[in-house]
């Protein structure tokens, strides 16, 4: 995994996100090892005001498994300083023959090595 500060900002974050879900895809490794390879063990994510800590991140791989989406992220604003990245990015993906797009606005923090310390989330659906 890229490190943040040796990473343009828009990059790391499409490839964070895309990597992670590659990851989850590509075989049946136990998702807590993958989860910890992404996330510091006291991650916290806020997410439209939804508290996801390591355990929830862990249960929210099963219907991504499942559904088995490809995904693209077009990234349209990023910023890092020092482990702080922001970024305002459009979430595309595609389940069950189902389009779908999310505007995201991202805060996060990420280790030396990548992973993700915390994260809050802003999302709005994006009509068909």
């Amino acid at each position: 995994m890229r490190s943040l500060t040796d990473t343009e900002p828009a990059r790391f974050i499409a490839d964070f996100f895309t990597s992670f879900t590659a990851d989850l895809l590509r075989d049946d490794t136990d998702p807590a090892l993958i989860v910890d390879r992404y996330h510091t063990a006291d991650v916290v994510q806020v997410a439209d005001g939804n508290v996801i800590d390591r355990d929830k991140l862990i249960a929210h791989t099963r219907p991504v498994r499942k559904n088995r989406p490809s995904i693209r992220i077009e990234v349209h604003d990023a910023v890092a300083d020092g482990d702080l990245l922001a970024a305002r990015y459009t979430l595309h993906a595609r389940q069950r023959g189902r389009d779908l797009a999310i505007d995201v606005c991202f805060f996060g923090r990420f280790t030396a090595d990548g992973r993700m310390r915390s994260a809050h989330l802003l999302t709005r659906a994006l009509a068909d």
